[in-house]
């Protein structure tokens, strides 16, 4: 029987939740800040603008906070890698030891522990040992704040699109409705496809991202609409 090779999502972790987090802010943000400025009887392009400057700033925003966030994670990694590889130069013999008493924690007897922790560290892989199997560190799941700005603004901007088509697009007289009703659709097959990338339940994801999408719009359309009927908007 042929052997099919197997899929892990671990590796897309940092990428795919930037991106899925970046998307679904680009949706509910905007559709909601927009949805708040049409249910203050803000007109067709008052809602426009509002939804323009807030793709931009929450793009801009999204990219700066992701790439501070990753970028303390970087180098909380980095600096875990500087002190393993100091300790590595000043007690060879002790971090060995200190290798073999984790595989032996996990089941190893002692003898083999050992052969397998000094065979890991043969040909100059003792740090690389040390990063996977004590720090829990691997380069392909690394912080990588870069990546994470550009994917977050990028995602965020992209679905922030959605409301503002159905914006142009939709009557005067369906034009909240729309907004809405294209955010949700877009969220739920951000949901699905989220769910489906990171190896979840579907329905499971899409029904989550969709609900928290639905409050946040009903929210800011009765806050919208209180401050029309209040003569605010």
């Amino acid at each position: 029987m042929k052997r099919h090779p197997e899929r892990h999502v671990g590796e897309r972790g940092g990428w795919l939740r930037a991106a899925v987090l970046g998307a679904d802010d680009g949706v509910v943000s905007t559709a909601s800040l927009m949805i708040g400025v049409a249910a203050a009887h803000g007109t067709k392009e008052a809602t426009l603008v509002a939804g323009v400057a807030g793709l931009v700033a929450g793009a801009l925003s999204m990219a700066a906070g992701e790439y501070v966030s990753v970028s303390s994670q970087r180098d909380a990694e980095l600096a875990d890698i500087a002190r393993e590889t100091q300790e590595l130069a000043v007690d060879p013999k002790g971090e060995l030891e200190e290798l073999a008493a984790l595989y032996r924690r996990r089941g190893l007897d002692a003898e083999l522990a050992m052969k397998v922790a000094e065979q890991l560290s043969a040909d100059g892989r003792r740090l690389d040992a040390h990063m996977r199997d004590e720090l829990g560190l691997h380069e392909s799941t690394m912080a990588r704040p870069l990546q994470a700005a550009a994917v977050s603004a990028a995602s965020f901007a992209a679905l922030a699109l959605l409301p503002l088509l159905a914006l142009v697009l939709a009557p005067a007289s369906v034009r909240v409705a729309a907004i809405a009703v294209v955010s949700l659709v877009g969220l739920a097959l951000l949901g699905a496809l989220g769910g489906r990338l990171g190896g979840a339940p579907v329905g499971r994801a899409s029904l989550r991202v969709s609900l928290g999408g639905a409050v946040a719009m009903a929210t800011t359309a009765l806050i919208g609409h209180l401050l029309g009927a209040a003569g605010i908007g």
